[in-house]
């Protein structure tokens, strides 16, 4: 039986990005859902389900980072891909603090980004075992984590995580009192080598912190392993 094409979004200006990888997401197989038009984006993504949604930093009436913002608010697990030619650290960090999975700055070639869209259909198909547990909940304190569903709630109340967000507290959690250096999480979390992005790792902890932590100041689940890198807290 052939694998269900999944639908690839681009919120793009420039015809370029998308002549490019059609022919490649037919191979996958996945079909392409396109406009420049981030109003129009937001519609489609309204009206039918989208896999992945992938973002020039401009389309014809709005900016990239607005486009995610605006997706963000109420729809909090479709994976986003930003492309960009802005090359700042800082720059990369607010595509990511504004709801964006991942971010690829120009120049890139075909290659790179197909192995990126690659690797997130691909763990969109993943079962829960991807997060190295048989568990279907995971319990802390007032927080429960559904395995299987992709929900967190914290004393009853729904926490909305992006699938990043949820998969890096998945790991984390499911392994309580372990250190991870941040190129392990990197690569466990986002299915590859992400040499010289620990800014994207910093970003989403900040966010997740945020999220669940009653105290962002004073972390009690996700906490700092100096030299290391991160660690879910171990207290009951």
């Amino acid at each position: 039986m052939k694998p269900h094409p999944r639908k690839v979004l681009v919120i793009d200006n420039d015809a370029w990005i998308v002549n490019t990888i059609r022919p490649h997401l037919y191979q996958l197989p996945a079909n392409l859902l396109s406009t420049n038009s981030g109003q129009a984006g937001l519609s489609l993504i309204a009206e039918q389900p989208v896999d992945l949604c992938i973002l020039n930093s401009h389309a014809i009436d709005m900016s990239g980072l607005e486009i995610c913002r605006q997706i963000r608010r109420f729809d909090q697990q479709m994976p986003i891909m930003m492309l960009t030619a802005a090359a700042r650290e800082a720059d990369k960090v607010e595509g990511l603090e504004a709801g964006a999975d991942d971010y690829l700055t120009q120049p890139f070639g075909i290659a790179e980004v197909m192995a990126r869209i690659r690797s997130v259909l691909r763990r969109c198909s993943l079962s829960t075992n991807a997060i190295h547990t048989s568990r279907q909940a995971l319990v802390h304190g007032p927080m429960r984590i559904d395995v299987a569903a992709r929900i967190v709630t914290i004393s009853g109340n729904r926490i909305d995580l992006t699938p990043k967000e949820f998969d890096l507290l998945a790991l984390l959690a499911a392994n309580p009192g372990k250190s991870y250096r941040r190129n392990d999480l990197l690569k466990q979390v986002w299915g590859y080598q992400f040499d010289g992005y620990e800014h994207t790792l910093t970003a989403h902890i900040n966010r997740l912190r945020n999220k669940i932590e009653p105290d962002y100041t004073q972390p009690a689940y996700i906490l700092t392993t100096w030299g290391i890198g991160y660690r879910f807290t171990d207290v009951p």
